[in-house]
């Protein structure tokens, strides 16, 4: 009887019955999907698919058991989440040295390099590249174990990014457990323990059309909240940023895969760089390798010789790109040998064997009609040219930024000028130069104010820094909606019910003019506000009181003093036990501070020394906001889990993650995102995974929620 010919299940025997025809109808699919998604060349009619996938559904209905979480069925997106968690990379991913010259002299110039740095003399033969295109896309780690799909990141900082695992999943493209579906590709004969796959999630343009008409019709039939989209690029990095899968598989996003990162090859090893060297002895193999086992590689990637191929290369797609089916802003150059890219390695952050080679950005002539000057949250001032409107890179331009008074003045952009605009990098529209034949008279030159045009609080500019900033502080209106939005963020007061939307009716309406107004805040003048009912308001009141009751550094990163961040904030706290001791503090006290140098040693106390800002501290702790205080002398003393190293997984019923990591770090702790040997304890909540799984093989203590109270001193 054919496995799949009947969607009655009374027949089969037992459940290993069952579990046989899951798998077989599991790898059937996958193998479909592949051809169709990743090879666009469909095997079976879409009436077959249909088939075989209401059957899976059928019998993964029938035994809920054997339901898995990377079945085909579960691509469509699961339960919200609450927030990213963050997770360090295994191999840091780097970013790309560019150039952006003639696409002569930028390929030139990476050949030049490469060869002097393999010491390679003029009559060597020529080396041998991988040129790739570069897509306009997000970044993406995907991480397998055992063949399966168990966490993808994104780049973040390049040492560590945000989990984004729930969104990936509904991505056709991507595998959620490794076939070898080519063997003849593969120079190794199976898949590796660990194995971290790198590439580009993005969206193809008519796509993205297809989603902006939809989101247009969501628009005129009145639905709220639904806007369109200005690039493909940020429509994809939006979808992937979702708290709900759910919103995120009704994207079309598309994947790229072009490197890798961990690989390990047989479980309770470590990664081998001369093992991976012999298995992917060249980029060209490593990619060939990606697509037998189930990736997209994109076709137009190729082995090219020397400087002529990759000038060759360089000028044929930049011909190509008008007509790709997704939006490009390069090509990449790569060093086919991987056993010369670990010879030549890394600098800084950023291979030596690998260069991103940017074409040129959209430009226009445009008029400049006047010049003003922007105040951000942080208080730098932009100067910003306002442009008669022009249609640049797909989008009307009517502002260019002109960075800050050193770039303005270099460029000499007056107002009445007629100007090059481009977006830089098809992104960021900017004045690349002025054509003064067309200048008309002798306009003024423009000058940095020497005060906030919006608070009036001298302008200054840093010993070393390009940018002016205002000193106002918390007191600059320009910056208030901001400073408001930064000290009820999660990692500050956490005033969860304090949205930007009620931030910005609140500050429009007068009603908040500095930190203070929020804990002076009525039932009354919440419910006048737009859109706000008694049960909203209430709840905002609630939110507001509860966080009157903080840490000392969290209340010192909520101030938003700059170049105070969440870890140079708990440094201080630690280390003066007090904010009045803190705003006491010389320069000279400051600087003895635990990775405290003279750039934040003085922001800290020019911030103190405006009267506004000492102002709303003594006003917030007059409305209440309080924390328990200590000696300076204790922050140096021996705390009680100094040393050690934990890790939090699964779902805490009294803790939130957050909660819990300062806690432990206020004994000493490190609290890190991933399991290793130097973990001193797993602590699990409820539906733990993979973390779970590794601790248990590395023979780690694991504790559940109810060891807390003791590990706390709670009891």
């Amino acid at each position: 009887m054919d496995l799949f010919s009947s969607l009655d299940s009374g027949d089969l025997q037992d459940l290993s019955s069952v579990k046989l025809e899951l798998t077989a109808l599991k790898e059937k699919l996958n193998q479909y999907a592949y051809s169709y998604y990743v090879l666009d060349e469909p095997s079976v009619p879409d009436a077959e698919y249909d088939r075989l996938y209401q059957r899976l559904e059928h019998l993964e209905a029938k035994y809920p058991e054997l339901l898995d979480e990377n079945s085909p069925t579960q691509r469509v997106g699961g339960a919200p989440i609450d927030a990213f968690e963050s997770h360090r990379h295994a191999v840091p991913m780097l970013s790309l040295k560019t150039e952006t010259d003639s696409e002569s002299s930028g390929a030139e110039n990476f050949d030049v390099r490469i060869r002097k740095e393999l010491a390679l003399p003029p009559s060597a033969a020529l080396v041998q590249y991988m040129a790739e295109l570069k897509f306009d896309g997000l970044a993406m780690n995907l991480r397998y174990e055992r063949g399966r799909l168990v966490r993808a990141t994104t780049r973040g900082d390049g040492e560590f990014g945000e989990d984004v695992t729930h969104n990936i999943r509904t991505i056709a493209q991507i595998p959620l457990e490794l076939q070898i579906l080519d063997p003849r590709s593969l120079t190794y004969p199976v898949i590796p323990n660990v194995l971290e796959v790198r590439g580009e999630v993005y969206m193809r343009l008519d796509d993205f059309q297809r989603l902006n008409e939809r989101q247009r019709e969501r628009i005129a039939k009145g639905m709220r909240g639904e806007r369109t989209f200005v690039n493909p690029r940020n429509a994809a990095a939006g979808a992937v940023r979702q708290l709900d899968p759910r919103v995120a598989a009704e994207r079309p996003l598309s994947f790229f895969a072009y490197g890798v990162g961990e690989v390990i090859w047989n479980e309770g090893q470590n990664s081998d760089p001369k093992e991976y060297v012999s298995v992917f002895k060249t980029h060209q193999i490593l990619l060939a390798s990606l697509k037998a086992l189930g990736f997209p590689v994109d076709e137009h990637a190729e082995l090219v010789s020397g400087a002529t191929g990759l000038i060759s290369y360089h000028q044929r797609m930049g011909l190509l790109r008008k007509t790709l089916p997704f939006d490009i802003d390069g090509v990449v150059y790569k060093l086919n040998d991987t056993a010369l890219q670990q010879k030549l390695g890394f600098i800084t952050r950023e291979p030596k064997w690998a260069v991103a080679h940017k074409y040129p950005a959209q430009e226009q002539l445009t008029t400049v009609l006047g010049i003003e000057v922007q105040v951000g949250r942080t208080g730098k001032l932009t100067p910003v040219a306002k442009l008669s409107p022009v249609f640049v890179g797909g989008v009307t331009v009517t502002n260019a930024t002109l960075h800050n008074q050193d770039e303005a003045q270099r460029k000499d952009v007056r107002v009445g000028d007629t100007v090059i605009v481009r977006r830089a990098g098809d992104v960021i529209p900017e004045v690349v130069g002025v054509i003064l034949d067309k200048r008309i008279g002798s306009p003024a030159p423009f000058q940095m104010p020497a005060h906030c045009p919006v608070c009036s609080s001298l302008a200054v500019r840093e010993e070393g820094e390009a940018d002016y900033r205002c000193t106002g502080g918390l007191f600059c209106p320009a910056q208030r909606k901001q400073a408001f939005l930064h000290f009820a963020q999660r990692k500050a007061l956490n005033i969860e019910d304090l949205g930007e939307k009620l931030v910005d009716q609140l500050v429009d309406t007068g009603t908040l003019k500095s930190l203070p107004d929020m804990y002076r805040l009525g039932l009354s003048s919440l419910i006048a506000l737009d859109r706000m009912a008694e049960k909203s308001a209430n709840n905002v009141l609630k939110s507001i009181e509860s966080s009157k009751s903080t840490t000392l550094a969290r209340f010192l990163f909520g101030l938003g003093i700059r170049h105070v961040g969440e870890t140079t904030a708990k440094d201080l706290a630690k280390h003066f036990g007090s904010i009045d001791a803190l705003m006491a503090a010389s320069l000279e006290v400051l600087l003895t501070v635990k990775d405290v140098g003279p750039v934040v040693a003085a922001s800290v106390r020019t911030f103190f020394d405006q009267a506004h800002n000492v102002e709303v501290v003594h006003q917030l702790r007059a409305c209440g906001v309080h924390w328990t205080e200590g000696e300076p002398s204790a922050a140096l003393a021996p705390l009680a889990l100094t040393g050690k190293t934990f890790v939090i997984t699964g779902t805490l019923s009294r803790f939130s993650r957050e909660d819990l990591k300062e806690q432990l770090e206020s004994l000493g702790a490190k609290v890190s995102s991933s399991v290793s040997a130097k973990t001193t304890a797993l602590i699990a909540g409820e539906s733990a995974g993979s973390k779970l799984t590794k601790a248990q093989e590395l023979g780690i203590e694991v504790l559940g929620e109810e060891a807390l109270d003791s590990l706390l001193g709670l009891n």
